[in-house]
């Protein structure tokens, strides 16, 4: 559950649903004590937390979606990063430059480029994410919506833990040959993608991470071309992650500068 293996006994022979069910319906009280320091389940902390968690953490998303003002929040944040119960993910968005006789769009003109807020610990994240907004009714004893929800969310949960696997995978699969300069995931005012790296020899890879039940076909590779064009982004090398392997069309392509990797290549980071 990331941060509190020290402090529970989980059996990983249960499927995820019977142990989310066992600790955080069966035994919430034990859970919530694991919260610390206690007053982070306290407005105003509850309502940045929770706002990080289930949004995509960009820094005033979080602070529109908790209702809070910025001199007020900002200081929430900087304490919660001092606290290490969040880290800042800072954006490597280049800001937008303009000739000195032009004027930026009008739409452009209150853009920001915004850091993201990320959670040290996975189990802070799983909780404020999943658990803290039912936690009257699981104090109740009622765990039907928490688990519903559960159930039609978790695949957000996983997912960013599958990409960040990604990137540490793409970190050790280039560190002999052309060690990577800068890594991780990337946004701008167009688009987000899941891994920007730049390698030793200043190339440019983009990755794509699918945790999905099903294979990558090119169309992903099509998409993930389109949104770089769009961003303005020239990638050297472009590759794909996928749970579930690939479609035969991606397989059987030709290309030198696409990687395709799945579950088995991960192994290596074991």
């Amino acid at each position: 559950m990331g941060g509190i293996e020290t402090q529970t006994e989980l059996d990983f022979f249960q499927s995820v649903e019977a142990m989310v069910t066992a600790k955080f319906v069966e035994q919430f009280a034990t859970f919530e004590q694991m919260i610390s320091p206690s007053y982070l389940l306290e407005s105003p902390y509850r309502e940045i937390l929770t706002a990080a968690a289930r949004g995509d953490g960009k820094y005033y998303s979080v602070l529109r979606k908790a209702r809070m003002s910025e001199s007020v929040g900002e200081g929430i944040m900087d304490e919660l990063v001092s606290l290490g119960v969040l880290r800042i993910e800072p954006s490597r968005e280049q800001p937008l430059k303009t000739h000195p006789k032009h004027k930026l769009k009008k739409e452009l003109r209150s853009y920001r480029i915004q850091d993201k807020l990320r959670f040290v610990q996975p189990f802070m994240r799983f909780w404020f994410g999943f658990v803290s907004p039912f936690s009257q009714m699981l104090i109740e004893g009622r765990g039907e919506s928490f688990l519903e929800n559960f159930t039609n969310h978790y695949e957000r949960l996983r997912t960013l833990v599958y990409e960040q696997l990604c990137d540490a995978f793409l970190v050790d699969y280039f560190a002999d040959t052309t060690p990577l300069l800068s890594h991780g995931s990337y946004w701008n005012q167009y688009s987000e993608f899941d891994i920007l790296a730049v390698t030793s020899e200043k190339k440019l890879v983009l990755g794509e991470c699918k945790y999905k039940e099903r294979k990558v076909c090119r169309n992903e590779l099509n998409k993930l071309k389109a949104k770089a064009l769009q961003s303005g982004i020239k990638a050297d090398i472009y590759a794909l992650f996928s749970k579930d392997g690939f479609s035969n069309e991606l397989l059987g392509m030709e290309d030198d500068n696409l990687l395709l990797f799945d579950l088995t290549d991960l192994q290596r980071l074991c």
